[in-house]
């Protein structure tokens, strides 16, 4: 035998006496029965697998819910949409065959709704006019699926390899932007030879398939039988939509009536009749109309299902209205308490402005300042009496005097640069480049451009115009710099741009939200936090959404709506039967009827060459609503409250849009339309989508004032052209400029009578360099002079 491993002890001899204790039992838990390790772990992963489990089922449980409500009796019709690719392809056809394939064999396709007991669904068939892009934009809004028409016929006639032409193009991008619903492609026309029918169908299948969604299916759509395998197919399909869309609860007229109102000479009572879609509506909601405006319900009744599935099912008693020849199921009036007020501006109170007598405090405080006046010592001469010294102005109070008999608002700095305007020429002024610091006040002693006058002081104002056009052309090519303004001749630049201010720093320096506001400002709403008020009325819609209230109709239901105080030409505009534009109305949740500013993030149109300039009229369309708004585009600094204001909206990058429109809440698309002519249709100038709701959020524009270099001295430089008046160089002395090689400085004193001025610098001068200055103002968004583009064309 081997020999046995025999460990040596462990020494508990010096060990203490809680160490010899730590895994002992102790008297009151002998009892217990410790339950292991193993067996937490155990427990854990049971306690997984079952929330995994109870996930699972819910879903599923979500999903044949969702599949029952959107395939079951009491589910509204299925929108089709049928968009032509190209101007070749054949909607009425199309159209024509899909409404006989689901209606009954004897029955005449008479509308474009049908109620299929076949497939056991009910379907509206609408065709978008291809050219007409405001129709198509409203079709694809309540679309439940929109199915492209390919047509290759398109190719024999133009010999080329594109189903698509320019307006499909524009339209696909459009649609993009909105959100895309369910997608399918349907390819007509195929030539009768099979070889050609399968090298078409190839050829159009891969041409067509980078342009829509991975799970966009295409179907040829020549004959019957491949019309039933689709139907087949889309009767079981789950429908997907954008979200935006399935917030709020929207009606398609299908109807359209008009009532006189006898109390509003010029007013009429607008009767919408449609199905109810996405959510329930309140009859003490707000409804909008695409293009015409907020309105308040005065009435919603429920009418007989006109295409029943099931139509031996009773809904009791009803009322048969004559007028109409409909019957009224149900009525719901609203309550004069409930339903929700049309407020739209803010009435600001004219006196909330007006100055009030002084508190005691103010008046203690004004009289504390009074006596430290009159302890301040001043520097007078010998001998002088008390009297006497009473009437010795000083040099504070000659300031003092000039800047309150100004009317102009004066130049303004941050804090970083009070202190040094209050101390100039008397402390030292350090500017750092590049981790080094420089004395400005220690640098060269006085050179000969200090006593001697300016060579262009003698010029004429005609003179100093061509040496400045000259100048800025050969500064033409330089595009970094969009800023630049010139400086009038005529008029004092202190009085010209005496709301501007300067900046010690863009991103640190701060700037009150609340100073200066313009009269717009008392017409708007802010919110204290608006993602905790839109979070508060998204709950509140949702929990009418689940609670069974009385004064709500369930989606899926058909009803008319009666809205009230409609503009009588608005309203007979709307009931023209040649319209191809689809009248939706949707309804609005709390607070989304009132003025606010508006921010969203834009991109121009890739199809718009044509610049677009700030506070130029435009119409937005932001998910069902329409307004009209005069926006100002601006940067988005991700590192600072302050943005940027940009003159034009460029090209190929993103920037925010800033508007005065009613409350929405994201998420929501936004398309923006501009009309190019008179009479002309509106064209497609950017896309976008809704970011915030915030009246602080600060946008200043931002001017450069240039000069340029006359005599350069080491560290010192004579500037010319920047101003025209020694005044106007005092007046903005405190300002930092800055050179565009990258010099930094400030200006010393004016020299001459003519504007030129002595400027210190923390380097070197280039003969070539330019001096500027920054300068900057809030900006504003535009009001609109009207607020939707169909109540006032």
């Amino acid at each position: 035998m081997g020999r046995v491993q025999a460990n040596k002890a462990h020494k508990s001899r010096f060990s203490s006496k809680s160490s010899r204790n730590i895994n002992r039992t102790s008297l009151k838990d002998k009892g217990r029965i410790a339950k292991s390790d193993g067996n937490v772990g155990k427990g854990a992963r049971a306690a997984r697998i079952q929330h995994s489990k109870m996930v699972r089922e819910q879903k599923r449980a979500a999903l044949l819910k969702e599949k029952r409500a959107m395939s079951g009796s009491a589910s509204p019709p299925r929108v089709v949409v049928l968009f032509g690719l190209s101007a070749s392809a054949n909607l009425d056809s199309l159209a024509e065959d899909l409404l006989r394939l689901l209606s009954a064999e004897d029955a005449g396709v008479a509308s474009s709704t049908v109620s299929s007991t076949e497939y056991k669904m009910r379907v509206t068939v609408l065709k978008a006019p291809h050219g007409d892009l405001m129709a198509c934009m409203e079709m694809a809004k309540v679309a439940d699926l929109i199915a492209f028409v390919a047509s290759p016929s398109s190719l024999c006639e133009d010999n080329s390899l594109d189903f698509i032409d320019s307006f499909g193009n524009q339209c696909l991008s459009v649609f993009r932007s909105i959100g895309l619903p369910s997608t399918v492609v349907f390819i007509r026309d195929l030539p009768s030879d099979m070889k050609k029918r399968h090298e078409f169908k190839k050829t159009c299948i891969s041409s067509l398939t980078p342009e829509f969604p991975e799970d966009c299916k295409f179907y040829l759509a020549d004959t019957k039988d491949e019309l039933h395998k689709f139907m087949w197919l889309f009767k079981g399909q789950r429908l997907s939509a954008p979200h935006w869309r399935n917030q709020r609860p929207y009606l398609m007229a299908q109807k359209v009536d008009i009532v006189n109102d006898d109390q509003n000479p010029g007013r009429s009572t607008l009767l919408l009749t449609g199905y109810l879609r996405a959510r329930s509506l309140s009859v003490n909601q707000l409804v909008h109309v695409s293009g015409v405006g907020d309105f308040q319900l005065s009435k919603i009744e429920v009418i007989k299902d006109p295409l029943p599935l099931n139509a031996r099912k009773d809904h009791g008693a009803m009322d048969f209205d004559e007028v109409h020849d409909v019957e009224v199921i149900k009525s719901l009036d609203p309550e004069p308490m409930k339903q929700e007020a049309l407020l739209v501006e803010n009435v600001p109170d004219p006196l909330a402005g007006e100055q009030t007598w002084p508190t005691e405090e103010e008046m203690a405080e004004a009289e504390r300042a009074h006596e430290q006046k009159k302890l301040k010592k001043r520097s007078l001469p010998r001998g002088t009496s008390e009297y006497q010294a009473a009437w010795i102005v000083d040099d504070s109070d000659v300031e003092d005097s000039e800047s309150d008999g100004d009317d102009d608002n004066g130049m303004v700095l941050d804090e970083e640069e009070n202190g040094s305007a209050a101390q100039e020429g008397h402390n030292d002024l350090y500017y750092d480049d590049d981790h080094a610091s420089l004395n400005l006040r220690d640098s060269e002693e006085e050179t000969e451009v200090d006593s001697m006058m300016m060579d262009g002081d003698n010029l004429t104002k005609e003179q100093i115009k061509d040496e400045l056009q000259k100048i800025k052309e050969a500064h033409a090519e330089d595009e970094e710099f969009p800023d630049e303004v010139d400086t009038p001749l005529d008029v004092p630049a202190r009085r010209r741009f005496a709301k501007y201010r300067g900046l010690k720093s863009f991103r640190t320096s701060s700037w009150d939200p609340k100073e200066s506001l313009p009269p717009e400002y008392a017409r708007i709403y802010a919110f204290d936090n608006f993602k905790r008020t839109q979070k508060h009325v998204l709950a509140k819609a949702l929990d009418m959404e689940q609670s069974d209230r009385d004064d709500c109709i369930p989606a899926g239901t058909y009803a008319r709506l009666h809205i009230r105080e409609v503009p009588m030409g608005v309203a007979t505009g709307l009931c023209d039967p040649g319209k191809t534009l689809p009248i939706v109305a949707c309804g609005l949740l709390q607070h989304e009827s009132k003025m606010s500013v508006l921010h969203f993030s834009i991109k121009k149109h890739d199809t718009y060459s044509a610049p677009i300039k700030s506070k130029e009229e435009l119409i937005f369309h932001v998910g069902f609503r329409q307004f009209v708004a005069r926006p100002i585009f601006s940067t988005d600094n991700m590192n600072s409250d302050k943005h940027k204001m940009e003159r034009f909206l460029h090209t190929g990058r993103f920037s925010v849009a800033s508007i005065y429109a009613p409350i929405s809440f994201p998420p929501l698309p936004l398309i923006a339309l501009k009309h190019a002519e008179e009479g002309s249709a509106p064209a497609v100038v950017a896309v976008g989508s809704l970011r915030s709701v915030d009246p602080d959020r600060i946008i200043l524009k931002k001017i450069i004032l240039t000069g340029y270099p006359q005599r350069v001295s080491k560290l010192k430089a004579s500037v010319r052209y920047m101003f025209h008046n020694p005044e106007d160089v005092r007046w903005f002395k405190p300002v930092e400029v800055w050179t565009k090689c990258g010099r930094r400085g400030r200006i010393k004193e004016p020299v001459g009578t003519h504007g030129a001025m002595k400027c210190v610098l923390n380097g070197v001068l280039q003969q070539h360099d330019t001096v500027c200055m920054s300068l900057y103002k809030r900006a504003y968004p535009k009001w609109p002079e009207h607020r939707f583009p169909i109540a006032d064309a």
